[in-house]
């Protein structure tokens, strides 16, 4: 009996560089399996059909002197064919005006780019020159996958001359960028970049792939150091991969309108951690590239393209761009301090909750937030300095700071007097309740009443993350409010839920349902609790998010508790004077509260006073003692009572939501902790 043959597994076709940036991210299980089966030898039948409507290839090619470029050929539409699955030939005659054209020898490693910018398909190949003539070669095969439409933005091409008519301009060999290249690469929404590395296993494997992002999404240093963010993708990083362990790259920026191309060949660096990357919308690394070498072709491409605005990729309008970068550095070096904004406008949500949209008034932009954090704000009531905290509840992508202030005392009902034009004093957000859109456990999120206001940021930040990385967090949003007068965001959660597409379900809950219709204004009669969860999630594994009246809170998190859910899925946030008890256990590394009565100096002021056991918060103390000090939301969610300790120890009888700052005290939950008699000094 003959034996039986195994098919055998296909070997990963990532390499160290790949695998390193993976592991930085915690992919490689998760990209182990689509790189053995998407990363294919051969093109498949839709590939061999596509390359032939193309009227342009772009190549990545290496010189005899291991210089990498990235180029662009035209030719009439069928100037490629594919015979067979294993080879892609191509017609195409030399061009020694293109510095690539040297490293497409009979035998080199070449990798090439078909991108069709009318439709946003792309595939991608890789494989070794088999050259006939200088008129024609052919692709042998040794990779060829297929590439997501991201970041490609649309466009329409006709030519300007037959593509085999060189260009009657000569080519620019440019020391350093003039003022011509700076205005290409400034004006740039798209550009492509190769590079390669030399495998052990492989030989050499060239890559070249495209970038787009909004005009001026890359950045000309005065140095001519260009840096350029690395949005969200695939997670293959074939080409950062490569600049892991070959940091050589060769870029190409095209000027459509014209034709011209401009060439370069340098080094690259991958940016793993910057300012910066928090700084830009979208970034999640950064690559810097140091040009050697640069070449303009003026008309170095038969090819125009016309483009209008609806050809913007979404991916692209989801990003950022270096201008609002740096606005928001220059926001975070001003964190601490009080900063002047505008009311731009306000808008009612509810019978009782207006938003104020601000905007910066001091040149510099908006300090980065995370969904569901506070903004402490300043203004003057009665000619007295009033200090408050309201949650953000616009997403960090929404490029704005929105507060929705329900009208429910002195402060909320004179910010409700305010208009646009109005001016208010903000420092930087704050805050722990937050949610991570990437995390792959289903989140819940339950508010009742003004506590929408974290969750709608949560919300929106979780399908603006989704989105751009094509994997929307399952999410249940569950909405509480007395009456249909009093709830917030109707439309705005209708259009979020919508936009999800199965992925955000909403539960919306009446306590009193007069005039409204179950099915169509309300889903359910009463309030949020545990029967109602129970019988509308699916059994599994959640994270809770809560926030509203102290009551509500501490009954879910009971409820929630009393089914064995482990504290650490339980997050909620505290407004006004509500807290929540939690049943976890206690932190025997906290410092106890002081059993005795400590002597407590206010430095600045140079009063003191005695604080006794039950007492009351250092916020209290300080209050009887007339000094003021700023606060905002008094139970330690905000972090605007935060002052240095300058001599002794604080302690929190319950641990607030915030994390103090090393060596800084929450006056509005702290007391003095037990030291042996020692005094208590506050930089107040």
């Amino acid at each position: 009996m003959p034996d039986i043959i195994e098919p055998t597994a296909a070997a990963s076709p990532w390499h160290e560089g790949e695998l390193a940036i993976q592991r930085s991210l915690g992919v490689v299980e998760r990209m182990d399996g689509p790189g053995r089966n998407f990363v294919r030898t051969f093109m498949p039948e839709q590939h061999r059909q596509f390359f032939p409507l193309l009227p342009f290839i772009v190549l990545g090619a290496v010189d005899p002197t291991g210089d990498v470029w990235a180029s662009l050929r035209a030719g009439k539409p069928g100037f490629m064919q594919a015979p067979d699955p294993h080879a892609l030939a191509l017609q195409l005659p030399r061009d020694r005006a293109d510095p690539a054209d040297a490293g497409m020898e009979d035998g080199d490693a070449v990798a090439l780019l078909g991108i069709q910018l009318e439709t946003r398909r792309r595939n991608r190949l890789n494989g070794t020159v088999r050259r006939a003539d200088d008129n024609h070669f052919a692709v042998a095969v040794g990779q060829s996958f297929g590439n997501c439409p991201q970041y490609i933005q649309l466009r329409d091409f006709s030519f300007a001359r037959h593509p085999n008519t060189p260009s009657k301009e000569r080519p620019v060999y440019l020391d350093s960028f003039d003022a011509r290249a700076r205005e290409i690469i400034a004006n740039a929404d798209t550009f492509f970049v190769a590079s390669y590395v030399d495998r052990d296993d492989a030989g050499r494997q060239v890559d070249v792939s495209h970038r787009g992002g909004k005009r001026g999404f890359v950045r000309v240093g005065e140095d001519g150091v260009l840096t350029i963010p690395d949005f969200a993708g695939n997670l293959f990083f074939n080409t950062l991969g490569n600049f892991m362990l070959n940091p050589r790259a060769g870029l190409l920026f095209v000027d459509f309108s014209t034709g011209d191309m401009l060439q370069m060949t340098g080094e690259a660096e991958v940016l793993l951690t910057s300012p910066d990357i928090d700084a830009f919308q979208g970034a999640e690394r950064l690559w810097r590239f140091r040009p050697r070498k640069v070449v303009h072709r003026p008309d170095g491409s038969p090819l125009r393209w016309s483009f209008d605005a609806a050809g913007w990729s979404p991916d692209s309008l989801m990003t950022g761009d270096w201008k609002e970068a740096e606005d928001r550095l220059r926001a975070t070096a001003r964190a601490g301090q009080w900063r002047p904004f505008r009311i731009a406008r306000t808008e009612m949500e509810s019978a009782t909750i207006r938003s104020f949209y601000l905007e910066p008034a001091d040149g510099a932009g908006l300090a980065p937030f995370q969904a569901g954090q506070h903004l402490p704000i300043r203004t003057v009531i009665a000619g007295k300095p009033v200090v408050r905290s309201y949650t953000i509840s616009a997403a960090p992508s929404d490029g704005t700071y929105r507060l929705s202030v329900k009208r429910q005392g002195a402060v909320s009902s004179f910010l409700h007097g305010l208009v646009a034009g109005d001016m208010l004093e903000v420092r930087a957000p704050a805050g722990g309740f937050v949610i991570d859109a990437e995390e792959r456990r289903p989140a819940v999120l339950l508010a009742a009443g003004v506590g929408i206001t974290p969750m709608i940021a949560m919300l929106r930040h979780i399908l603006y993350d989704g989105v751009r990385k094509r994997r929307i967090r399952p999410t249940w949003l569950f909405q509480s409010t007395r009456n249909l007068e009093d709830r917030a965001f109707d439309r705005e959660i209708a259009s979020l839920v919508a936009a999800g597409e199965g992925t955000i379900r909403l539960t919306r809950v009446l306590g009193r349902t007069d005039g409204a219709r179950k099915g169509v204004d309300y889903d359910a009669n009463g309030h949020i609790d545990l029967p109602l969860l129970q019988s509308t999630l699916p059994f599994g594994d959640y994270d809770f998010y809560l926030c509203g009246p102290r009551p509500f809170m501490q009954s879910l998190y009971d409820g929630l508790r009393a089914l064995n859910v482990p504290d650490a899925r339980i997050h909620a946030e505290t407004f006004g004077l509500s807290s929540l008890i939690r049943g976890q256990d206690a932190d025997l590394t906290a410092k106890p509260p002081a059993d005795v009565p400590v002597r407590v100096v206010f430095a600045s002021s140079g009063k003191e006073a005695r604080w006794h056991p039950g007492e009351g918060t250092l916020l209290d103390l300080a209050e009887a003692r007339g000094l003021s000090p700023e606060y905002g939301c008094r139970n330690g969610s905000c972090g605007s009572c935060s002052v240095p300790v300058l001599e002794g120890d604080v302690a929190y009888p319950r641990q607030p939501s915030l994390d103090p700052k090393q060596g800084e005290a929450l006056l509005c939950c702290a007391v003095p902790a037990g030291n042996d008699g020692q005094s208590l000094h506050l930089a107040i």
